[in-house]
């Protein structure tokens, strides 16, 4: 590269870390956060919000399910506005449907109004994400760069994870001291902070280049694609972790006509043939779901065993999956500078690998620091699959559908709990044993060495090219399927 070359790429890789300063990231990152923190918070809030209404314990698991079932639909829904109107518009109006969830559900009085609440939430806290990378994707566009500072796509999975590491213990703390009403409450002074600073610092959506009527809008977004896929999401979470088989077949026939509307649909919601043409992608998507597996099922199957098997409290148990949230939490900032793909892809699965082999030799009389030794494990799946897949998704989405991509990943990531709570439903129905722990381990290896073949087999990681940060002078435009992705410093 010549001086001239090297001085262009210089002065935008600093005009792009100028584009990428503090002031912008911080809402994003708030708006991104506000997902796991009502995902997290909930849980310590369950067996209050049952006494204190006079219902059955096991009725206040709607509040938890509704707010899955909300987000994985509305994740690519938002990402798809996010790509029509504007990531600013459709980031606020989620923040502001946060902001309404907490306010019906904090002085909410019954269980009907606390679930309108969580499904509010789930719809709001679904704008986050999406539109924080199509933010990110055209403001790296406009200072021209192949793609944002690792540290940018990094700060968004670091929030996540440390909302989700400290959200229980906080929860507790918050819940026990003021009462269950403040797992809702939390979200007014979260939301008008994520409000203020991103009206003060997200710069405003461009005007429309052309008008377009209802009926064109309309056509655009596929409602009737929204509605099969929302339909097919809510027979699986209700099927799937009962194994109801009127259900999944309910589920079956919503998915083959989703198929086949979204095959003919000009702007299809969920873009089948892009699927195929761009295996990259949905191998990622892949990836995604099948390490959220992992990781949610090391959550819950691992508590009941501890709980039921060892013996455990219920605070006792929580403390022992809090190093592995901080363990992810610590890993994803360095790996995430650097914009490594394979190598912490590699990582992941082999870790998967050992600590579901681990979780097989596990037994009701394991030291507690074996114990310990499978949560620490699944902290570095966590930490270095999250940053990873989510960079692989930015280089491998096209520009133009990074929102509906971005939202479509979290769809799959949501699959993760409700593969686990079939998986955990159908080992332990009588009893969390030493047995059903074993086979949740076997579950876990064939999922580990499905992540490892979709990661050696995906020769797109392997593809040499320049670095996300390079200026225009090296590369004009970002590539949508094979940027660069290799790991090596």
């Amino acid at each position: 590269m010549t001086i001239s070359g090297q001085s262009r790429a210089g002065k935008a890789r600093t005009d792009g870390e100028d584009a990428f300063g503090w002031r912008f990231t911080t809402p994003l990152y708030l708006g991104t956060a506000l997902n796991p923190i009502n995902s997290s918070i909930i849980a310590t809030a369950l067996v209050p919000i049952a006494t204190d209404l006079h219902v059955p314990v096991g009725s206040t698991a709607v509040l938890v399910s509704c707010l899955y079932l909300a987000s994985a639909i509305a994740q690519p829904t938002a990402g798809k506005l996010a790509e029509e109107f504007g990531p600013r518009r459709v980031f606020l109006a989620g923040v502001l449907l946060v902001l309404a969830g907490g306010l019906i559900g904090g002085f909410g009085q019954s269980l009907g109004m606390l679930t309108v609440a969580r499904v509010l939430i789930g719809i709001g806290t679904s704008a986050g994400y999406p539109a924080a990378m199509v933010s990110i994707s055209r403001r790296a566009g406009a200072a021209g760069m192949s793609g944002p500072p690792g540290g940018v796509l990094g700060g968004i999975s670091l929030a996540g994870m440390s909302i989700a590491a400290v959200g229980p213990p906080l929860g507790g703390l918050l819940v026990g001291a003021l009462g269950w009403h403040w797992a809702f409450l939390i979200n007014i002074p979260v939301t008008a902070v994520t409000l203020l600073t991103a009206l003060l610092h997200v710069p405003r959506d461009p005007a429309p280049v052309e008008r377009r009527d209802l009926r064109t809008v309309a056509a655009r977004l596929d409602f009737v694609g929204i509605a099969l896929f929302g339909g097919t999401m809510a027979a699986l979470i209700n099927g799937l972790p009962h194994l109801d088989r009127p259900v999944l077949a309910v589920a079956a026939a919503l998915a083959a006509v989703l198929a086949w509307w979204e095959l003919r649909h000009p702007t299809p919601f969920v873009d089948l043939r892009a699927l195929r043409e761009n295996g990259a992608l949905t191998r990622t998507y892949l990836r995604v779901a099948l390490t959220a597996l992992g990781a949610y099922t090391v959550m819950y199957g691992l508590v009941q065993w501890m709980q039921d098997g060892r013996g455990m409290s219920a605070g006792q148990a929580g403390l022992m999956l809090l190093p592995m949230g901080v363990l992810s939490a610590l890993l994803a900032r360095p790996l995430a500078k650097r914009n490594l793909v394979r190598g912490p892809l590699r990582t992941a699965g082999l870790a998967l690998l050992a600590g579901s082999i681990t979780i097989v030799l596990l037994g009701n009389h394991s030291p507690v620091l074996a114990i310990l030794a499978v949560t620490l494990i699944y902290g570095v799946v966590m930490g270095t699959t999250s940053v990873a897949n989510q960079t692989a998704l930015y280089l491998q989405a096209p520009p133009d559908q990074i929102g509906t991509a971005a939202g479509l990943m979290r769809t799959f990531t949501y699959l993760g709990p409700i593969a686990s709570a079939t998986i955990t439903g159908a080992v332990f129905k009588h009893g969390a044993t030493d047995r059903g722990l074993h086979t949740i381990g076997l579950v876990l290896i064939a999922a580990a060495a499905a992540v490892l073949a979709l990661t050696a087999l995906d020769r797109t990681l392997e593809t040499p090219a320049a670095t996300l940060t390079e200026g225009p002078a090296e590369i004009p435009h970002r590539p949508a399927a094979t940027a660069d992705m290799e790991n090596t410093p």
